[in-house]
């Protein structure tokens, strides 16, 4: 017995091709069994059919070559180019066992995703839920998301002796007292000091909206004064960020005069607050305007969901024989038509809305649920990125004005928002013509000859561009399209001081949006002075700013500065 133990006590280790060798027929022969065991069964699809079976030996073989390079330092010599995925750019990364994490994690990946491309007899429509639910997995499943598999954050615990760790703890459970993810310094931005500070005053309210009506700085200003509808699902700030930012203060420096809606936020008193209430508060305001400087018509512009009001309030005066009202409208990632309204519309099955109505006791939508949906449809940048900064590595939050505005959250009447996702998202109805109503008017996108500037964002999640575009066929009248660089945001809040991204001009009449890509025009920076030029082309005409160009000098008292009371309210 002693001779046989200091035998074996004497072998020789294995070496490193002994070991991917056995590694090989470990994984060849488990690969064998599972194909037997599957070869006995009846044949399911999407188990052991043929496709899937050649799916499972990919990501065996897949598996096998990354193990066999993990376990040959000589395969694993040569520099891997730095991962497009900027998660992992840091180079702890690279070290060989991080390194594996960080490539199983991508291979499982991808596979889980192919099979969602690869499964068979599903609609359309359930196959994108399906993706957008394993994709929304894939991310939280991230090796960076978790201390313990993050070479970063296991560095910043040894250098900090954990300190990273109770802070990011701290930073987590401020955020679940407030019942929202915190993406920057809450305290480096006030309305009024250093956000919304184009001088202005309030001059009227209702209980839905504010008008605001901004004060002139050239002594002459366009003769149409321009409106503002903002989306009600945030505050109309967005428009009024930093003063370099501000699409207000630079119309306002261009000539015009401005006036901005700022909407209401809901409370239980709005409980019955619905579509028609809407569209009836741009009517008002439109009236509201033309009464007090005593015009003819406004220049319109509507952003997201109030640019869908603006296209409804658009059709109402059409039918009523009232569209002179309106010299132009411009629509900012704006949707009429929401057959291809992206991963939004993974929100509106039966099961989701019923969970929205129970959400929705009092009568109104908290609005911290809708930022919630939104940051889950760029869950890798709006809610996972922030985990691992601020979470596990402790790290303070950088001031940032247009991320301060995305956490000003506004609540939404329940009625309105579910009869929204419903009749819109769901059913598509505003482009049927007559199968929604106003006030007993029905509704005909087809007779509208507004002429339109429509501006859609090629990175859009929330509006894309192939959705925004529809627009183009629905509408009657002249009509011009520009495709903006960047998203929802960052392609509508491009001042021309910033030369930052492009837009695309052309043939607004091409019959798809990729058409319209291949023969358009890219010019660099900002499409605003394109649009202040569109607007001269409807009518270049001034008159002097004064009496009632200046907010409280016409039929209307200033009421309070702006921005007002209700961009304030909860």
């Amino acid at each position: 017995m002693a001779d046989q133990t200091d035998a074996a006590a004497g072998a020789a280790a294995p070496s490193l091709d002994e070991m991917q060798h056995w590694t090989w027929v470990m994984g060849r022969a488990q690969q064998m069994m599972m194909e037997q065991g599957m070869a006995a069964m009846p044949v399911v699809p999407g188990l052991n059919d043929p496709a899937t079976l050649e799916r499972v030996r990919d990501f065996w073989a897949d598996s096998l070559t990354l193990w066999t390079r993990f376990l040959s330092p000589g395969a694993a010599a040569a520099p891997a180019p730095p991962p497009s995925d900027k998660r992992f750019r840091a180079p702890a990364w690279r070290e060989p066992v991080f390194d594996m994490v960080r490539q199983s994690y991508e291979t499982i990946a991808d596979h889980m995703l192919r099979q969602v491309d690869a499964v068979t007899g599903v609609e359309p429509k359930q196959r994108e839920q399906l993706r957008f639910a394993t994709q929304t997995f894939v991310d939280a499943m991230s090796p960076t998301n978790f201390a313990w598999t993050n070479p970063e954050v296991i560095e910043k615990t040894i250098e900090t002796r954990g300190d990273n760790l109770l802070k990011g703890l701290q930073n987590m459970l401020a955020d679940i007292g407030r019942g929202q993810l915190t993406h920057t310094d809450g305290t480096s931005f006030e309305l009024g000091r250093n956000l919304a500070m184009t001088p202005g005053q309030v001059v009227k309210r209702t209980d839905l909206f504010e008008l605001i009506q901004y004060t002139p700085v050239t002594p002459q200003v366009l003769a149409t004064p321009l409106i503002i509808f903002p989306p009600w699902i945030n505050r109309f700030y967005i428009l009024d960020l930093t003063p370099e930012k501000s699409f207000i203060r630079w119309a306002v420096e261009q000539g015009i005069t401005v006036f901005m809606v700022s909407w209401r936020s809901a409370d239980a008193s709005m409980k019955d607050v619905a579509w028609d209430d809407y569209v009836r508060a741009q009517l008002d305001a439109i009236d509201t305007v033309r009464d007090l400087l005593d015009v003819p018509a406004v220049h319109a512009i509507g952003y997201c969901v109030a640019g869908t009001t603006l296209a409804a309030t658009l059709a109402v005066l059409a039918a009523r024989g009232q569209a002179d009202r309106v010299a132009s409208a411009t629509f900012f990632t704006a949707q009429v038509d929401f057959a291809a309204a992206g991963d939004l519309l993974h929100f509106v099955d039966d099961e989701q809305l019923k969970m929205v109505e129970k959400l929705s006791p009092d009568g109104f939508l908290d609005g911290r649920y809708m930022a919630m949906t939104f940051n889950l449809l760029r869950g890798r940048d709006l809610i996972w990125n922030y985990v691992t900064n601020n979470y596990l590595l402790g790290k303070d939050y950088a001031p940032f004005d247009l991320l301060h505005w995305n956490g000003d959250t506004t609540n939404l009447p329940s009625r309105w928002h579910l009869s929204y996702l419903t009749d819109l998202y769901r059913d598509n109805r505003l482009v049927q013509p007559g199968a929604m109503t106003v006030d007993g008017t029905p509704l005909d996108l087809s007779i509208v000859r507004t002429p339109s500037y429509v501006q859609a964002g090629r990175e859009d999640h929330i509006a894309p561009a192939e959705s925004v575009w529809k627009l183009t066929h629905h509408f009657a009248g002249p009509l011009k399209f520009v495709l903006a660089g960047s998203g929802h945001i960052a392609g509508v809040v491009n001042p021309p001081s910033a030369g930052k991204y492009q837009y695309w001009t052309g043939d607004s009449g091409a019959a798809s949006l990729a058409d319209f890509v291949a023969g358009a025009t890219e010019t660099k920076g900002s499409w605003w002075p394109d649009w202040r030029g569109w607007l001269d082309e409807r009518g270049a005409e001034t008159v002097e700013a004064v009496g009632a160009r200046v907010p409280g000098d016409g039929k209307l008292p200033a009421i309070e500065p702006a921005p007002g009371l209700y961009v304030r309210t909860r």
